[in-house]
């Protein structure tokens, strides 16, 4: 299979000819191609200015109705909170159900519900105050959820009628302006 005369190196770690590696890849093989992808310019990702919230941690009396639906079914305010972060894909009806069920099996939701605020401090840019997610559930629950309720209702969200509900509101609103004649394009024509 090989010839006889060839030495070792050259039998096992030898490059194929060029002309096999350009006709498997379309790149031609030489010294300045070697590095060939990784040559490509790699554009820098500029990380996100963190804002902070728009209320306080402990405002919750600057919605009283929210406060009091959060301290005595915090299911809902989840729920809600929930629905809108997850843009859609989940329900707050499930979210608010395996809230309680969470709740009721292990008697600690704040496990569940944290992941959610870490989320929407990830889409929203928002500081970590006044210390971690998990930490911020786990010993003010309440008030967590309601921070992050105003929030989005501060960002423009109506929390009555959920995701689709406020897509619906906004697409509605884009429909609502002034018509605009469609552009025809000159091309072929029979």
């Amino acid at each position: 299979m090989y010839n006889s005369n060839m030495k070792e190196d050259q039998k096992y770690g030898a490059p194929p000819p060029a002309s096999y590696a350009e006709a498997t890849t379309g790149i031609p093989v030489s010294s300045s191609t070697q590095s060939y992808y990784s040559n490509q310019e790699k554009l820098p990702v500029k990380p996100k200015t963190r804002v902070p919230w728009s209320t306080g941690l402990f405002d919750c009396i600057s919605d009283v109705q929210n406060c009091c639906i959060t301290c005595w079914c915090p299911c809902i305010t989840f729920g809600q909170v929930a629905e809108i972060v997850d843009k859609g894909s989940s329900s707050c009806g499930s979210n608010g159900a395996l809230y309680t069920l969470i709740a009721c099996v292990t008697g600690c939701p704040c496990f569940y519900s944290c992941f959610y605020r870490s989320k929407m401090r990830q889409q929203y840019a928002l500081h970590e105050t006044p210390c971690g997610d998990c930490l911020v559930h786990c010993f003010c629950e309440a008030c967590a959820l309601c921070q992050e309720y105003r929030e989005l209702k501060n960002r423009g969200f109506d929390m009555r009628i959920g995701w689709h509900g406020n897509m619906e509101r906004q697409n509605k609103g884009v429909l609502e302006m002034e018509p605009v004649a469609p552009v025809v394009e000159s091309g072929m024509s029979r």
